[in-house]
Formats: structure tokens, sequence, C-alpha cells
């Protein structure tokens, strides 16, 4: 469907996901966002707070992808275990960083907030990591070689993605269009099974619905070229027009 565009994965941390106390919105965004940039997010993991299991997701997936971006688990408390697991993860180092402490020593100065030992936490980056920008609240996330290591929080995580997506490199954004048909799924499969044949560089999904009694089914076409996509929805229109759906 793509044409050698970069790839990724989102790797999303905290027993608070799994446990169903917490509902995920980061990879919501983060994939709305790749998409825009032309970065084809092609897995996504949720793992709990346990040091093997995120290290092994962590060396997997940078494996596998181009970039992965980790949600969750860089906060100040002692299940905070994200940065440990990745340094582990590429055989690093980790210690309380410099700039990274003045940016939290400030930030708490300035509120009238002890700079204690548990806040002192976010400030231990992995030996030669990048910071990623946190306007938000200021501690900061970081990259290692392919993996971006951002927080849980939602407005924390949508600042961080916000900095961070510009210095990457993406490709061809992936172009998206929707058609609307008053007939079952059922009525539509095959005449759209024959549409994604002639079309193979594009995506056809089918999503059905029910709304006052009435099924229907809506066809999402997605690709990176525009003139396709629109030839795609002009056939899917002509087989099944707007005026003889019902």
């Amino acid at each position: 469907m793509t044409d050698h565009n970069p790839t990724a994965a989102i790797l999303i941390i905290g027993d608070e996901i799994l446990s169903g106390r917490t509902r995920d919105a980061n990879m919501y965004h983060l994939a709305g966002e790749l998409t825009r940039v032309g970065i084809d997010l092609k897995e996504a993991r949720v793992v709990s707070d346990d040091r093997d299991a995120i290290v092994e997701a962590v060396q997997t997936l940078s494996s596998k992808y181009t970039h992965v971006f980790t949600s969750g688990g860089i906060g100040p408390t002692h299940d905070d275990i994200t940065a440990d697991c990745i340094a582990a993860a590429f055989g690093r180092t980790i210690d309380v960083r410099d700039d990274a402490r003045a940016l939290l020593n400030a930030h708490y100065e300035a509120r009238g907030v002890e700079f204690n030992e548990a806040r002192m936490r976010m400030a231990r980056i992995p030996e030669g990591a990048t910071l990623i920008e946190n306007p938000v609240s200021i501690a900061p996330g970081f990259s290692v070689e392919n993996v971006h290591v951002m927080a849980g929080v939602p407005s924390v995580f949508v600042a961080m993605v916000a900095g961070l997506l510009p210095t990457l490199t993406g490709g061809k954004p992936l172009l998206s269009q929707t058609y609307r048909i008053d007939r079952p799924e059922s009525a539509v499969a095959e005449p759209l099974g024959m549409l994604a044949a002639k079309y193979p560089a594009l995506s056809m999904g089918s999503y059905p619905f029910n709304r006052d009694g009435a099924f229907g089914t809506n066809i999402v076409i997605r690709g990176q070229d525009g003139a396709m996509v629109d030839a795609a929805i002009l056939e899917l229109a002509t087989i099944f027009p707007a005026n003889e759906q019902a």
C-alpha cells in the first residue's frame, strides 16, 4: 500500500492500561500524526510494568521497525521503570543527567516546590540519549537509537509528539476517502473485493453500521496516490449510486 515509507510501532507501558483503570488515548493520537507525515504505524503492543517484558518488547520492535514510540513509565514513582528498561535493552548506563536535572530544578524552584529524590528520578536518562522537550510539565522524554520514550499522560504525550515529529524523516502521507453505502456488508463484499483486486496499491476497508434499524456500510479507501483514490471512489459510486442504495 505504501512505497517504502518509514515504519513504526508503539509500545504502551503500564499496569493501569491492562487492568482497565485507564483508557489509552495515545495510540489513537500517534496513528493520526504518523499518517499525516508518511510514517506507517505497523504494530501496537501493551505491556505491564515488568522489566523483562519491556526490555524484550523494545528489543524486538526496535529490530523490526524504523521507529518505536513508547508511552508511559517515566514518572517519579517506584513503578516508573521505562528509562531503566530502555538502558538495559541497549546495554547503556543510566544516571541523573545535568541538563535534565537543571530543567527540573528550575521548574520546581519557580513554583516553590521541593525538588526531592522522587522528582530527581525523572532526570535519569540513558547514556547517549537525546532529550525530547516537554513544554507541559518539563520532565523530558528521550530518544535512544530508534526508540522514542514519552510520557503516558495524554497532554504531555501530545506535546512531545508535536516536538519530536519534525525531527524525523517521513514519507508520502496516506490519503483517505469514505463512501457510505446504505446496504448491509454482505451485499457490498463481492463488488468491493473485485474493486480491491483492480487497485492493489490501495487499501479498502468495509465498516458496517446499524442506524434506526437499517444496515449500512462505510467503505474507506486509502492510498498515497490521490488520483487513484479518487478513481476508485468514483467506480464505487458507479456500482452503488447514492440514489439507488436504499
